[in-house]
């Protein structure tokens, strides 16, 4: 089987996100990279190139010479799927044209910039009939599958309640200050948008919480702070949620807890028992039965649902983590791409990963926030 041949926005050399995507994009051998155009800087792009080993000749100054230059080739040449590492003002006018050259794109989240930028996004992508895959990690968990299994099969009975919160401390001090490139350009509203803890760990949340119980956000009642004197965006956010079915939630992102590495956690609880998972052991998933022992699930063995053995490359024992989840969204999306250069066509198969809709809920759910905060009313209607 003929690797998929992917090309590469964002990631030069020292960039956090870039080298974790190509990790997680080489682990089941599916993709070869072909070219990338690794940086605004031609010539840290072109190091970049140099250092992975690729053809100078494909290494490009600039997205847009890499997009029009790849469709110009042969198709047996060119790259046929472009994943966008870069932040997030510079999501939009890579994955608009690739997909308007004819690549499938995978984006790292948030989706865009803007709310109008996604659903912008999501109109190209249907017109063009184009695959676009977001890499929200967590959902590739094999004990997250599980849960969402779970819940979709009543294990836990109708829904009640559901708690996600994703506590960091890293920028408990003013790092941008410092000129710390992680946190400088997180904290820039004319890089991150309109949120800063709000759209770089609460889309997660959010993502997780509508993933695992099959549920959407319909309102939100939101606290939104900036705790570091001077900083432009916030670092701080709480929202009571309230989902499909009159089910209520809390949300809580932070960026100040300080001691806090990325202590992502989800709670599900329905009439009849509870789940729950904590990122800092993502092998092992809680079951609160009602009036019965609970039990710790185990990535690996053989109770599990089929789509947690599907995404689990390891025996029980043996720890898989932040690579492996990554790799997972890029293995479902390796499926997808293939299925269609076949031809194969099936609108009830679920290839489970984030996908376009997904970015845009991700983009709504930061504007909601940051409108729920800024009202004086309890409820703001969440709407895309």
């Amino acid at each position: 089987m003929q690797k998929i041949k992917i090309g590469m926005v964002g990631g030069g050399s020292g960039a956090f996100i870039g080298a974790v995507h190509r990790k997680a994009f080489f682990l089941d051998n599916q993709f070869e990279l072909v070219c990338g155009a690794f940086s605004s800087n031609p010539e840290r792009s072109m190091q970049t190139g140099t250092e992975l080993g690729l053809d100078s000749k494909r290494v490009y100054a600039n997205f847009d010479d890499m997009m029009r230059s790849e469709a110009s080739l042969p198709a047996g040449e060119r790259m046929q799927v472009v994943s966008i590492v870069t932040p997030n003002y510079v999501h939009f006018a890579p994955a608009k044209l690739a997909m308007e050259n004819g690549f499938d794109v995978i984006i790292d989240k948030p989706l865009a910039f803007s709310v109008d930028e996604a659903l912008e996004l999501k109109r190209v992508a249907e017109s063009a009939g184009r695959i676009l895959a977001l890499t929200h990690t967590y959902t590739g968990y094999p004990m997250i599958k599980e849960a969402k299994a779970r819940v979709a099969a009543g294990e836990l009975g109708k829904i009640r309640k559901i708690f996600v919160e994703y506590p960091q401390g890293w920028l408990s001090t003013f790092l941008e200050a410092d000129g710390n490139k992680q946190a400088s350009w997180r904290t820039d509203p004319s890089k991150s948008g309109q949120g800063g803890a709000v759209g770089d760990i609460g889309t997660h949340a959010a993502n997780l919480a509508e993933y695992v119980s099959g549920l959407r956000i319909q309102e939100i009642c939101a606290e939104v702070n900036i705790v570091v004197e001077g900083r432009k965006l916030d670092d701080d956010a709480a929202a009571l949620l309230r989902f499909e079915n009159n089910v209520s939630g809390v949300l809580v992102a932070t960026q100040v807890a300080a001691g806090e590495e990325n202590n992502l956690r989800i709670r599900v609880y329905g009439e009849s028992g509870g789940l729950e998972w904590a990122h800092s052991d993502p092998n092992s998933l809680v079951y609160k039965p009602l009036d019965k022992p609970a039990q710790i699930l185990r990535a690996g063995t053989g109770y599990l649902s089929a789509v947690a053995v599907k995404n689990t490359r390891l025996p029980a024992g043996h720890p898989e983590g932040y690579l492996e989840a990554f790799a997972n969204i890029y293995l479902a999306f390796a499926e997808a791409v293939r299925d269609k250069q076949k031809g194969i066509t099936n609108p009830d198969y679920d290839y489970d990963f984030p996908g376009v809709d997904d970015g845009v809920r991700g983009m709504v759910f930061v504007r909601t926030m940051i409108e729920s905060a800024q009202s004086d009313k309890k409820w703001t209607p969440f709407k895309v």
